[in-house]
């Protein structure tokens, strides 16, 4: 991306230049014949290896996968279940976030998580899981009365 990043949350500004370019070159790979709405996300995981994904989707709609939930399937097929950060670009002014079912996907393997939105022309946003999905369904809702949820 030619704009550059600030650090934020942690993640220093050229790991999220790394992430916004990545999302950006896999979005051109999408398979988007309905919406014409390509989506790239890049994933970094603890170990700061960085994992990508494009939306896919097809005829019955339902079976359609998204971009973010893509690339977090790469990373564990590749045995990584920890992230640290998440970029998702996407064609729209601002640039939009993960719908509700990547939000879930994502609680499923992060307390919180930052996000970078990104659109193609450099405009950017921060966002977090937290201010995405408050109060989500996790597996420690299943914990039983026994066990004390934190």
């Amino acid at each position: 991306m030619s704009e550059p990043f600030d650090d934020t949350h942690g993640i220093e500004a050229a790991t999220w230049s790394q992430l916004a370019d990545a999302a950006l070159k896999v979005r051109q790979r999408a398979h988007v014949p309905y919406s014409e709405f390509p989506v790239g996300a890049a994933v970094l995981t603890d170990s700061h290896e960085i994992f990508t994904g494009c939306n896919v989707e097809v005829a019955s709609i339902g079976a359609t996968v998204c971009a973010e939930r893509t690339a977090i399937g790469c990373a564990i097929s590749e045995g990584h279940s920890k992230f640290l950060a998440l970029s998702v670009v996407t064609g729209v002014e601002p640039p939009s976030a993960p719908c509700g079912i990547c939000r879930q996907v994502l609680a499923e393997f992060c307390e919180d998580l930052p996000i970078l939105l990104v659109h193609p022309a450099g405009t950017y946003r921060f966002t977090t899981l937290d201010a995405l999905l408050p109060m989500r369904f996790s597996g420690l809702d299943f914990l039983d009365d026994s066990q004390s949820k934190s």
